[in-house]
């Protein structure tokens, strides 16, 4: 959760990214971990005789140990919207936080491919006024929800309102 200026207040909770980076993240080591299980347990013996328990939990804490890191990417994937900014947050190890400024949002627009339609998931686009470079944020949950809100917020903070 980022940290609010004073009198700043939350319009929206945290949007993470949707689940389907968990599944995309995993699908890769989840099938490289049953094709080595496959190897070590298989109908066919080669050989590993004793070292088949320790090469079996070799694997699996190891699935689970990148299992728990995509995890963790994914919890820390996070856009939040105030009533003053647009705060993007990325990364475990080597954190990015990047703020947009409401008043300097320009346009918002989102894409969505067939599945994220299916699924309701986007990237969204903030693009800024001045040396502020646009802001991509990918696997958005309901983008069109995101894209609105912050539209809103942005043509209020412009008129005054």
């Amino acid at each position: 959760m980022p940290n609010l200026l004073a009198g700043e207040s939350m319009v929206l909770p945290p949007i993470k990214q949707h689940w389907i980076v968990l599944a995309k993240g995993l699908f890769l080591p989840s099938l490289i971990g049953l094709v080595l299980l496959l190897i070590v347990d298989g109908p066919v013996d080669l050989g590993f005789g004793d070292w088949r328990v320790p090469l079996n939990l070799i694997v699996l804490v190891a699935l689970a140990g990148v299992g728990y890191l995509v995890w963790l990417n994914w919890q820390a994937a996070t856009l939040t919207v105030t009533d003053q900014r647009v705060i993007l947050e990325l990364g475990i190890v080597i954190r990015t936080t990047k703020v947009i400024p409401l008043d300097r949002v320009q346009d918002v627009s989102t894409r969505q491919t067939p599945v994220g339609q299916l699924l309701d998931y986007g990237s969204v686009e903030i693009d800024t006024a001045g040396a502020i470079a646009n802001e991509l944020f990918t696997y958005a949950a309901h983008p069109e929800m995101l894209r609105d809100q912050v539209f809103v917020l942005s043509e209020q903070l412009r008129r005054g309102l």
